[in-house]
């Protein structure tokens, strides 16, 4: 649905949406940077290779529309179709369905796969580093500002342009978590289209 939608979507729109995710792009370079310096042999021999973590476990992955939207607005047409294809061949099982014998297949992995760092990876990495410890709180704060509705953040903003087109998804979490929603509430926050009066879900 998102990649049949933006591909009916003018250049300046695309644009605009890409535009919108600069910054956020940003954020997941520098989180990647810090997690392939730091705990890239960690988590390869804790998770991936011995398969003693449940990190990648099929029922631990939340995915969120806006890690949708971020990831067909920035992969190619072959990386889009190879994640439909795992979809359409999945037969269940205890991983996650996008992770392969060379990793995760999405260009940019879902924000709460990025951001999970089981206690054994940070026992052996930040426990015994007051820098890196304070490095990875700081990830953790930027994060909520993309992702945590107390103000306007991208990932609503990014659900409300598709509510906007008419579409509808169950992974608009900001749109539907009651949590989320009484969140929103308590604190007013609220994300408009430019020009355009938003769609909350479930109301026309």
């Amino acid at each position: 649905m998102v990649r049949q939608y933006l591909s009916y979507l003018p250049a300046s729109r695309l644009r605009w949406l890409k535009q919108r995710i600069k910054s956020y792009v940003q954020f997941r370079k520098a989180v990647n940077s810090f997690q392939e310096e730091h705990f890239s042999d960690i988590c390869s021999q804790k998770c991936f290779t011995s398969r003693t973590s449940a990190c990648c476990g099929r029922e631990g992955i939340i995915t969120f529309f806006a890690d949708v939207v971020i990831n067909v607005l920035l992969s190619t047409e072959k990386q889009i179709s190879t994640l439909l294809e795992i979809l359409e061949r999945d037969t269940g099982g205890f991983n996650c369905v996008y992770l392969n014998e060379n990793g995760c297949l999405w260009l940019w992995k879902p924000i709460v796969c990025e951001m999970f760092l089981c206690d054994a990876a940070k026992n052996s990495v930040l426990a015994d580093s007051e820098s890196l410890a304070s490095q990875w709180a700081e990830f953790r704060r930027r994060e909520r500002m993309y992702t945590w509705p107390t103000r306007p953040v991208l990932f609503d903003e990014l659900e409300g342009f598709f509510l906007n087109g008419g579409f509808d998804s169950p992974l608009m979490y900001l749109h539907k978590s009651p949590g989320l929603l009484r969140l929103k509430a308590r604190h007013g926050s609220e994300v408009r289209q430019p020009g355009v009066v938003r769609r909350e879900a479930g109301k026309s």
